[in-house]
């Protein structure tokens, strides 16, 4: 079944020329379908980039989404034209009355900074607030998972030495869990990034659940025990060249760029780089809605309920 975004999204043709199938609004409203209702709070600067990689994701199910763009209003962003963030986006304010089946929480490359020193701060910890009572399950992406477990447990990031750059082989600890349900119990996936979240602190943290760690790149995958909340450090929905660009930029710019990870074959920058990440994060995505959003949400988005995850401040 379809994913649903507006008809001149740009994504659209990026997404009908991989045969990936989205739907425009007016089709979708002639359908006696109960959509899954699925916002997505975009913090990266690209946005319209990772538009693309999370819709193509999403649109690998056999469920009906309907796809609200949400962006924060305390922030202005500068590598997208205003004229698209006003098509396509609403801002969190025109969203709060609402209620959502799911929300994805993207990264944003700004983890070195203090959680407080982002401009937008104290709006996110209102949406994430928010997230609580008026959406069913919430995932959190890299850097948007870093300050999930952060504003929910108190869970603090931490610098690293040297950046985590690259695709990484990741051991499944809880199988039975479903939202690993029909990974390897070895598998890849990218990350980049400059701080990282312990295993030692979210295994002592009650009410979340570590699920996938790296030997190399640490903890990769966390949940809260009743999967309304999911912690994502990595970059699943990255494309073949992401992690290219992103050295490429860095060379260009007379930065001492180390070489990704396990990414170009035999570490060698001028080779093509092999995608290897890309069946786990359709089934990372895909059990994420099957099992933690439409399995239990209620058909009435107006049932949604609290989640009962105690946050930071709380006995």
């Amino acid at each position: 079944m379809p994913v649903t975004i507006p008809s001149a999204l740009p994504a659209r043709r990026i997404l009908e020329g991989e045969n990936v199938f989205v739907m425009t609004q007016g089709r979708a409203g002639h359908q006696d379908i109960r959509p899954l209702h699925i916002a997505i709070v975009n913090l990266m600067p690209t946005k319209m980039a990772t538009e693309t990689q999370l819709l193509r994701l999403l649109g690998n199910t056999p469920l009906q989404l309907e796809i609200t763009l949400i962006r924060m209003a305390s922030h202005d962003p500068r590598n997208t034209a205003q004229a698209h963030m006003d098509a396509f986006y609403i801002t969190f304010d025109e969203a709060r009355e609402r209620k959502f089946d799911g929300l994805i929480v993207t990264g944003a490359p700004i983890e070195t900074l203090p959680f407080e020193a982002v401009d937008y701060w104290p709006e996110l910890c209102t949406v994430l607030d928010w997230s609580r009572d008026h959406v069913f399950s919430t995932m959190h992406v890299c850097w948007g998972a870093q300050a999930g477990l952060y504003h929910h447990y108190g869970i603090e990031k931490f610098p690293l030495a040297e950046k985590m750059f690259g695709v990484f082989p990741h051991r499944v600890l809880d199988p039975r869990n479903r939202v690993l349900s029909g990974f390897d119990e070895i598998f890849p996936a990218p990350h980049s990034r400059h701080t990282e979240t312990r295993a030692a602190d979210i295994e002592a943290t009650e009410g979340l659940e570590l699920l996938a760690v790296s030997e190399e790149a640490g903890v990769y995958l966390a949940a809260s025990t009743d999967g309304r909340q999911l912690y994502v450090t990595g970059h699943p929905e990255y494309e073949r060249d992401t992690l290219k660009l992103e050295y490429d930029r860095d060379i260009s710019r007379g930065l001492d760029a180390t070489v990704p990870r396990h990414y170009y074959p035999g570490d060698d920058p001028s080779q093509p780089p092999m995608v290897t990440w890309r069946s786990h994060a359709y089934l990372l995505y895909a059990n994420w809605l099957n099992y933690c959003v439409y399995q239990g949400t209620p058909y009435d988005l107006g049932a949604i309920g609290p989640q009962i995850t105690p946050t930071a401040d709380e006995d």
